[in-house]
């Protein structure tokens, strides 16, 4: 089997951040920071468009199109789950309230599957300078899902060439014995 050679980050990679929009990775109940980080980040830029996006791990991708929009089914074919919709209207009406002040362009895009490949997908079909996650503050048992896992931010900065800005949501003190 021949090793299959991966473009690794550098220099003739790089996506050049004024005029590129950015993409975030948003999910349902997240605090506002992400996407007021963003929306900040974005009028830095020249009032570059923003692509917030919110991966479904409980759909899967049937088609992924140019766009970054993807057509996306249930995993169990056999049974119908439209909570999706709900999921993706509670998502935009937050997006629109938190985003009320911003006079920059933006969209939400709903995906499918992993969170880290469908953000990729989508940074690369918009051509983003940028992607943006909010840092998670685990509890314990989220955290060994994450040791397993590995947390998306994480994969992100290994297994594509674009810069991550991670948004914390919540800080420890450094005095503050840790839980591990």
């Amino acid at each position: 089997m021949a090793l299959r050679h991966v473009p690794q980050p550098s220099p003739q990679r790089m996506v050049p951040v004024p005029g590129h929009p950015l993409v975030v990775g948003v999910v349902p109940g997240q605090p506002e920071l992400v996407a007021l980080t963003a929306a900040s980040w974005a009028e830095a830029l020249g009032g570059v468009k923003v692509y917030f996006a919110y991966s479904d791990p409980h759909r899967i991708v049937d088609v992924e199109y140019p766009d970054g929009t993807v057509r996306h089914s249930g995993i169990d074919p056999d049974q119908a789950d439209d909570s999706w919709e709900d999921r993706e209207r509670l998502i935009r009406s937050f997006l629109a309230e938190v985003l009320e002040g911003h006079d920059g362009p933006w969209e939400f895009r709903y995906l499918a599957g992993r969170a880290d490949r469908a953000l990729t997908h989508l940074a690369r079909a918009v051509d983003a300078s940028t992607i943006v996650v909010g840092a998670k503050h685990p509890s314990s048992t989220e955290r060994f899902r994450e040791f397993l896992a590995g947390s998306v931010a994480v994969r992100l900065t290994r297994h594509q060439h674009r810069p991550v800005l991670i948004v914390p949501l919540a800080v420890v003190d450094w005095k503050a014995p840790t839980k591990w």
